[in-house]
């Protein structure tokens, strides 16, 4: 008996592997992939910058770091005793604005080297609303706490999704023309907007990723982590008390799909080896001056020496 439909997923070719570095961009879904990645020690960069939801203030945060446009004064304000940027999260902040703007251009370098020399991109879209600046006239990644009188909010239409897929595509492929990217919208709820605004959101969304890929040029694939929750999972028991984010186990079925289609089989054995690491180094030992717990530390350590020697990027 069949208790729920499952979504049919397909292996792709030029999977992930202890040499790929996956670079992963967008939303706070974005944190639960790259959580699994950091977990089994493949090597990846995420969000940099923070949580952006947005895909025009994603779009002009990728086109900045393959610019190399660096961030100036009048890209930086103060409020609160702190200073922020209207392109980045807000746990990117500073007191000094030297140091602040020091800190962004330090870590614009590190993503436009990492855009250039990964293998793999998954941009994950959070949501269509956004908003816009009034005085500057750009969509923002963060609203920072202003007043909402400054900005005017607004929903990307397909096009416009559609438009902003593509401008994110060329400018990779034009510095990495092997990059896989690989597009998702994230299944979390952005209920704050709405019921009805949020699917329409999501809508656009879906929509103007595959109106982009019906006639796409180069590796662009999208995984199916939103239909994944709203069909697959459509119970509030992989919801966290929120009813919004997703739960540990919605988390541990979307990564194992996502395991299926990108993640090479050929890592399976060193999984299971890091994870045994990860669980000893986990362990806490009811005593640990005694001589067992000595010797079981010294059998961890023997490990992780072994697949650091194979693995030098790994760091437990």
């Amino acid at each position: 008996m069949k208790l729920q439909t499952q979504i049919p997923f397909t292996s792709e070719g030029n999977q992930i592997d202890y040499h790929s570095r996956t670079l992963l961009l967008g939303s706070c879904f974005t944190e639960h992939i790259s959580g699994k990645l950091e977990y089994f020690k493949f090597q990846q960069l995420q969000n940099p910058f923070g949580i952006i939801f947005h895909p025009v203030a994603l779009e002009r945060l990728i086109g900045r770091a393959i610019e190399k446009q660096k961030f100036t004064s009048e890209d930086i304000f103060e409020q609160n005793g702190n200073w922020h940027c209207l392109e980045v999260h807000s746990l990117l902040t500073h007191v000094q604005a030297e140091d602040y703007l020091n800190l962004l251009n330090a870590t614009l370098d590190s993503l436009s080297a990492y855009i250039e020399s990964t293998t793999h991109l998954l941009i994950t879209f959070g949501t269509a609303w956004g908003y816009r600046f009034t005085e500057s006239g750009e969509i923002v990644a963060n609203c920072h706490k202003i007043p909402q009188n400054r900005f005017r909010k607004e929903l990307l239409s397909v096009s416009e999704v559609t438009e902003t897929c593509e401008k994110i595509c060329e400018s990779i492929h034009d510095v990495n023309p092997a990059c896989e990217i690989v597009f998702t919208v994230s299944p979390v709820r952005h209920l704050k907007d709405g019921y009805v605004e949020n699917m329409r959101s999501k809508a656009h969304l879906v929509a103007g990723i595959h109106q982009y890929l019906d006639s796409r040029k180069g590796p662009v694939r999208y995984f199916p982590s939103y239909e994944l929750m709203m069909d697959e999972l459509r119970d509030y028991r992989f919801y966290s008390e929120d009813m919004l984010h997703l739960n540990s186990t919605a988390v541990e079925v979307i990564w194992d799909r996502f395991s299926r289609v990108w993640i090479d089989p050929s890592t399976s054995e060193v999984q299971k080896e890091i994870a045994g690491i990860q669980a000893g180094l986990a362990h806490r030992p009811f005593h640990p001056e005694s001589r067992e717990n000595m010797d079981f530390q010294e059998q961890l350590q023997k490990r992780i020496a072994a697949i650091t020697t194979r693995f030098p990027h790994i760091r437990f």
